[in-house]
């Protein structure tokens, strides 16, 4: 049975994130295509990996619903839109096919000692952010930063994820050239804090 409650002023964030459903938790809009179930029952997600796909404005919806009819297909288990949109795609217990094996060891962005082979698609839950296209130097938009500030806290809470294990994709995948993607993202969760 799935249930829905509405959070107050006086929710803690922590509680709401350890909550079964489709919890409101303020400060994010989320579309729930894959409720949350018992968090013991969840894959042991041990790492957050932040992307940026080169899709344009609009389509972490669609990416969303294809990830949720194919749900270990390559991508992620949450999508958000340029708006701020959150697109819950995939049941927590499955594991989408993402990041690259952690082939990274050329200490560019951070010590790759710990990262090299490591932080791997499957321990760790990945986070796509739409709409750097056709420009994918183009950073995410305020609203998308605004909606990160909440869900890094949420989803470390819900897993039990220390900051210093989230991680933009370039940081511990050899990606594309052009920009550093996630990197704008994960310096921020990092920054921002406990």
């Amino acid at each position: 049975m799935v249930f829905a409650f509405p959070a107050t002023a006086e929710t803690d964030l922590a509680t709401l994130a350890r909550a079964s459903g489709t919890p409101e938790i303020p400060g994010l809009k989320i579309v729930w295509l894959a409720p949350w179930g018992d968090v013991a029952k969840a894959h042991p997600w041990k790492n957050i990996i932040v992307h940026q796909t080169e899709g344009p404005a609009g389509s972490a919806r669609g990416g969303a619903q294809l990830q949720n009819k194919n749900p270990t297909r390559r991508g992620v288990t949450v999508w958000v839109e340029t708006d701020g949109t959150v697109y819950w795609a995939v049941a927590e217990h499955l594991v989408p096919t993402h990041g690259d094996g952690a082939n990274r060891n050329d200490n560019k962005y951070i010590d790759n000692r710990p990262t090299h082979r490591q932080v791997i698609g499957s321990n760790s839950i990945g986070v796509e952010f739409a709409g750097n296209f056709p420009d994918v130097t183009r950073g995410p938009t305020q609203a998308q930063i605004a909606a990160w500030r909440v869900l890094v806290k949420v989803l470390r809470a819900r897993y039990s994820i220390p900051l210093e294990r989230v991680y933009a994709h370039n940081w511990i995948d050899y990606k594309d050239a052009r920009y550093c993607e996630g990197c704008q993202l994960a310096r921020l969760a990092r920054e921002w804090g406990e």
